[in-house]
């Protein structure tokens, strides 16, 4: 039997309060699969907020208090560690981009920028600037770092399944360089070849399709908590849980799916638009 980890709760917010959310639970005499009983998170969900590497939702958090009599303690702990994880991320973003590391599933539309996990630094720094122009160059490289970190998930043996479709304008549309386009192009196109994510493209003449309306929309499953949708605009974004809004977006993207073009197709389109731009192609 492996040995049991102790947890320094000095190293940060999330580690203190995961220590002691384990202290109350071992003093009650309770163990994991005692307090997950009656919630839709499983013992793992909860064995890792104890190690301070997962946020606790509010839901579970007022069921632990519920279950330890721990008055309160915990809910109103959830937002010290929601502060403490937030640096380099609008706060709207927070509860999806602590979901994203226990993701097993990612289906996401992009329809007007590469998405987050997948851009190069260049990339996602002409973004930072032409939305926020007059932010300070520390703020910026904070939220370029943070950014580019995510992108860890595509190292480990354990990544997602990642599904991405794309609109085809996002393939001429100009944002850096051609040189620094060529990049970001073969950056997924590598990630592709990689087989750590399967993508798709819309054609621009496709017509009707069922996301015309939407923004960036991202659906995740778990293997130990319900699945979610998280929709973005410019200032805002949304996570959905409702398990009938979620069905609903995931029958969508079926759709999508269905609508774009095959993987390959999809791949070959993209190695060609790097090409165009590694040529000059598009600036002729």
């Amino acid at each position: 039997m492996a040995a049991r980890k102790d947890i320094d709760g000095s190293v940060s917010v999330p580690t203190f309060y995961g220590k002691e959310l384990r202290w109350k639970r071992e003093a009650a005499g309770r163990t994991l699969q005692q307090m997950v009983e009656g919630v839709f998170y499983g013992v793992s969900y909860l064995s890792e907020i104890e190690r301070g590497e997962r946020r606790m939702p509010l839901d579970l958090a007022r069921h632990v208090d519920r279950v330890l009599e721990t008055d309160g303690l915990f809910e109103r702990c959830c937002e010290d560690v929601r502060k403490a994880r937030a640096i380099g991320h609008a706060k709207y973003a927070e509860k999806v981009l602590e979901a994203e590391k226990f993701a097993e599933t990612f289906e996401e539309w992009c329809p007007s920028a590469f998405p987050g996990l997948l851009q190069t630094e260049a990339y996602a720094r002409a973004r930072a600037r032409a939305e926020r122009p007059l932010e300070s160059e520390e703020d910026t490289d904070a939220k370029i770092s943070a950014r580019l970190a995510r992108a860890d998930l595509f190292e480990s043996g354990k990544g997602p399944e990642y599904w991405l479709i794309l609109h085809e304008s996002l393939l001429r549309l100009p944002v850096v360089p051609p040189l620094q386009m060529a990049e970001q192009l073969d950056r997924v196109a590598a990630l592709v070849r990689r087989r750590r994510i399967l993508t798709q493209i819309v054609p621009w003449n496709l017509g009707a399709h069922p996301f015309m309306s939407a923004g960036t929309v991202v659906i995740m499953t778990f293997a130990d908590a319900p699945p979610l949708v998280y929709t973005e605009s410019l200032h805002s974004g949304v996570t959905i849980d409702d398990p009938t809004l979620v069905m609903r977006y995931r029958r969508s993207y079926d759709l999508l799916r269905a609508a774009a073009l095959p993987p390959e197709a999809s791949l070959a389109m993209m190695e060609a638009a790097a090409e165009d731009y590694r040529n000059g192609k598009h600036f002729n």
